[in-house]
């Protein structure tokens, strides 16, 4: 698979999760939409490092932090901690002994926060990829 090929495998995925995640919002499944909204950087982050590493498959990780410290994009206090809270809805919907307490944390107000700031998150990190034309 060539490079541009292979990035936007990525981004089509993440694209189709971040759809997705946005009809979980509006039918008030916020837990899942937050799980979603970690993916949809998940993969961009993976598309990202298909660019920087020359087309190699990405590793086979879930943490944002750990994987977005493989890349070259600048990542400031901020956006470290951001995608470290993040990670956290991918763990705390996953595994029972999490999700109960998740749920209840999990209110409109938290979710709509979060997602728009995924969205945010989302949007830049695909900037970071209009050099390869993807």
């Amino acid at each position: 698979m060539k490079i541009n090929e292979h990035i936007k495998y990525w981004l089509n995925s993440a694209d189709h999760d971040l759809e997705t995640a946005e009809s979980l919002l509006a039918a008030e499944k916020f837990d899942w939409c937050l799980f979603l909204g970690h993916l949809v950087l998940e993969k961009a982050l993976k598309a990202l490092y298909v660019k920087d590493n020359d087309n190699r498959m990405p590793p086979k990780i879930h943490n944002l932090v750990k994987l977005a410290e493989k890349l070259t994009i600048p990542l400031d206090e901020g956006a470290k901690l951001f995608l470290d809270e993040v990670n956290d809805f991918n763990l705390e919907v996953r595994y029972p002994e999490y999700r109960q307490e998740f749920y209840k944390s999990c209110t409109k107000q938290f979710a709509e926060e979060y997602f728009a700031k995924i969205k945010e998150y989302y949007k830049w990190i695909k900037s970071q990829l209009k050099s390869v034309g993807s």
